[in-house]
């Protein structure tokens, strides 16, 4: 592991990235608002997703959610049946629930301890409304952030833990937003670009962070049968869905995929971790969003 990175060094550095920054710009549309709100969907959205799955996501839901009120007045089953196709159900949950206390505050934090004492906001997403929304300066150690600090500053160096990187990425942060050049939202947007470049034309150096983590298979996993089972819930609407009707409608599916049948006994019980967790209720046996 190297040693202290100089302010020299430091000062290249981001010369470098705010270059990269202007040539790899990419015009996104979360980027054309200030909006706290719809900034903070899209930071959600992009977590370990893909830009072009986000790309028209994120305008639906705003046509279907314009704000935190709307979001926070809607029933829990609207939220989650938006989510759908975009992952990690719990997320959605989390956003509704911060919306309702958002709503309750009158106004969009900006503190950072403000932000992440809400639902499913932690320091990173918090950091990313801060410098987005309201040009803020924070440590925004997003993956692409991550993998550049890896690439030019810790270039021989393999399992680099976030310790290590968090403190320069402090330092290089603007302060102010008295340059619009090079304001906290400019200096974090470029980090971005670069390292999404990066990604794609080295090997992606965000693996030699201590960090990393190799994604799990998702199909055939318990993972995919708790979202196919949401799914069926969510489908059933007010009618709901037995357990042995779920398990027969998700064996149809797992079959012909090749994988084995689901059990009654087996959907029933993940179906009552989704209730107990918050993703549905249960009436006469029958599961409803």
């Amino acid at each position: 592991m190297r040693g202290s990175v100089t302010d020299e060094e430091l000062g290249s550095f981001r010369h470098l990235v705010l270059e990269q920054g202007r040539i790899l710009w990419r015009d996104l549309p979360w980027r054309e608002t200030r909006d706290p709100y719809a900034i903070w969907i899209s930071e959600v959205m992009l977590q370990q997703t893909q830009v072009q799955r986000v790309l028209g996501r994120w305008e639906r839901w705003l046509e279907r959610f314009p704000d935190v009120e709307s979001l926070a007045q809607v029933p829990t089953a609207d939220v989650l049946q938006e989510w759908q196709g975009m992952g990690y159900n719990r997320r959605a949950l989390a956003l509704h629930e911060a919306a309702q206390k958002i709503s309750e505050l009158g106004s969009f934090p900006t503190d950072a301890k403000e932000l992440v004492a809400l639902p499913g906001i932690g320091p990173t997403t918090a950091a990313g409304i801060r410098a987005f929304a309201f040009d803020l300066p924070g440590i925004y150690l997003d993956t692409n952030v991550r993998t550049v600090f890896l690439h030019e500053l810790f270039p021989d160096d393999t399992a680099v833990p976030d310790k290590a990187i968090a403190p320069l990425v402090e330092r290089c942060c603007p302060k102010t937003a008295e340059d619009p050049t090079d304001d906290p939202r400019t200096w974090y947007y470029a980090l971005l670009d670069f390292g999404a470049y990066l990604k794609r034309v080295a090997p992606n150096p965000s693996r030699r962070s201590a960090s990393h983590t190799k994604q799990s298979k998702f199909e055939g996993s318990h993972r995919q049968k708790r979202a196919a089972l949401l799914r069926l819930v969510l489908a059933a609407g007010d009618a709901g869905i037995t357990a042995e009707e779920a398990a027969r409608s998700l064996s149809s599916q797992e079959e012909a995929q090749g994988r084995a049948s689901v059990s009654q006994e087996m959907a029933e019980s993940i179906l009552d971790d989704l209730r107990n967790e918050g993703f549905c209720r249960k009436t006469l046996a029958r599961y409803r969003a």
